[in-house]
């Protein structure tokens, strides 16, 4: 009886339909399996085949992908590549995927495939989304226009601190720490990854503590002023703490949006539109999937799923500037701003081991439609974090004004201090 074997889900004069989700994969054979067949066995076990030759009748739809392409990887692109390694395209048709449902494609595409034996290494390189299955799904309900929307700032990034240490601080420390930030010209605080409702601060009241120490700062300042508290927690805890986090006037939350699940995201997204909150997504975990050039999943992908699950802003690196390993901040930010089948933008968010004599080069980097999120590069400033957080906001000002660092500290006591204590290396 004729069957599905790995022979059929390779076609290299195939050409698929606007419809298909187009993935690109890197792959390393494993000992004595060729590209093409390695190939074809990264289709038929993201898609409906498997080892064995399958017998079809009535009652199946097939829903087979087919590797269509297949390219060598050029040995300067850093991917760690090996002379059997090879790049691969492979078209899923649009009815494999349930619509809306992130968990169910990332299980096709990138699940069983990580752990094949016919590979030694598989990474996800890429992904082209399709309308139909990017629009299933809800997209940022802000993006990059909260800005304007919620700071009403046009000509330079908005500015993000976490109080430091990031975990420890007592609630009435890490609000005051808030105020020293916000009004020495900080627009948001953070919690970062690991601080949700433990003893030494819990959540519901640093949430209240640290939004009146906010509008403290506005008053004082006259600028708005924000807070990213990190509700991260089971998925109903999550829906509590956002509606928390609305009640007292807040306008975002965090959510760690790795560990926390895809799904749980996007029923916060649905939540945080009910309540006209903007999400702040910390990416924590990320490098467990995307790290190793060769095996994995790219951050361009997990920033694609990202976007599409409905995050407003995304931390996607420093462009080598920072303290993490360096990664394509700016390819990954260019698509996050693209045209994504009417989809909104993601604000990228540049952290990590980041101070003011960076500023130049970053922005150069990203330009100036992004978040800049610094913390020791605030909070170890030798006069302490109000002045950090000043200094910060000159060297983003002095960006702004087309003006050097120098000339801007000239009249900028605290930058001055800054550029003496780190001048423009980065940290490691």
């Amino acid at each position: 009886m004729a069957g599905i074997t790995y022979e059929d889900f390779i076609d290299l004069s195939f050409e698929p339909s606007d419809a298909d989700l187009v993935c690109t994969f890197r792959i390393d054979p494993a000992d004595g399996m060729g590209v093409e067949s390695a190939a074809s066995r990264v289709a038929s076990e993201s898609s409906n085949g498997t080892w064995a030759a399958l017998p079809t009748g009535e009652g199946f739809t097939d829903m087979r992908a087919m590797a269509f392409e297949i390219g060598e990887i050029d040995d300067d692109s850093g991917t760690g590549a090996t002379t059997d390694a090879a790049e691969i395209k492979v078209a899923y048709p649009e009815g494999l995927f349930e619509p809306g449902s992130m968990p169910q494609i990332l299980s096709c595409i990138a699940g069983n495939i990580m752990g094949m034996k016919a590979v030694d290494t598989i990474r996800l390189v890429d992904c082209e989304w399709p309308e139909g299955l990017a629009t299933s799904f809800s997209g940022p309900q802000f993006g990059s226009s909260v800005r304007r929307e919620i700071f009403g700032v046009d000509d330079r990034p908005i500015l993000a601190t976490v109080p430091k240490p990031k975990v420890g601080l007592s609630t009435e420390r890490h609000a005051e720490v808030g105020y020293e930030a916000w009004t020495g010209g900080v627009d948001l605080l953070k919690d970062d990854e690991n601080l949700t409702d433990q003893e030494f601060n819990p959540f519901h009241d640093r949430l209240v503590e640290s939004l009146a120490e906010r509008d403290r700062a506005e008053d004082e300042t006259g600028e708005p002023k924000s807070y990213l508290i990190n509700v991260t927690a089971g998925t109903n805890e999550m829906l509590e703490r956002v509606d928390q986090v609305a009640a007292e006037g807040c306008e975002y939350v965090m959510v760690d949006v790795v560990t926390t699940g895809w799904a749980a995201v996007q029923t916060v997204r649905e939540r945080c539109e009910e309540l006209g909150l903007a999400i702040h997504a910390h990416r924590a975990m990320h490098a467990a999937f995307d790290r190793l050039p060769e095996h994995g999943v790219s951050m361009r992908v997990l920033a694609q799923v990202a976007r599409l699950v409905g995050v407003d802003q995304l931390h996607t690196g420093t462009a080598g500037l920072g303290k993490l390993a360096n990664e394509d901040t700016v390819g990954i930010n260019a698509w996050l701003r693209d045209d994504l089948h009417g989809l909104d933008d993601v604000l990228p968010v540049a952290s990590g081991g980041l101070h003011p004599g960076l500023v130049p080069d970053l922005l150069d980097a990203t330009g100036t439609n992004v978040c800049v999120q610094a913390g020791g590069g605030i909070h170890g400033h030798p006069d302490g974090t109000h002045e950090g957080a000043k200094a910060l906001r000159a060297a983003v000002d002095a960006y702004a004004e087309d003006r050097s660092l120098e000339s801007k500290a000239e009249e900028s006591p605290a930058l001055r201090a800054a550029i003496d204590e780190w001048g423009t290396e980065t940290p490691r």
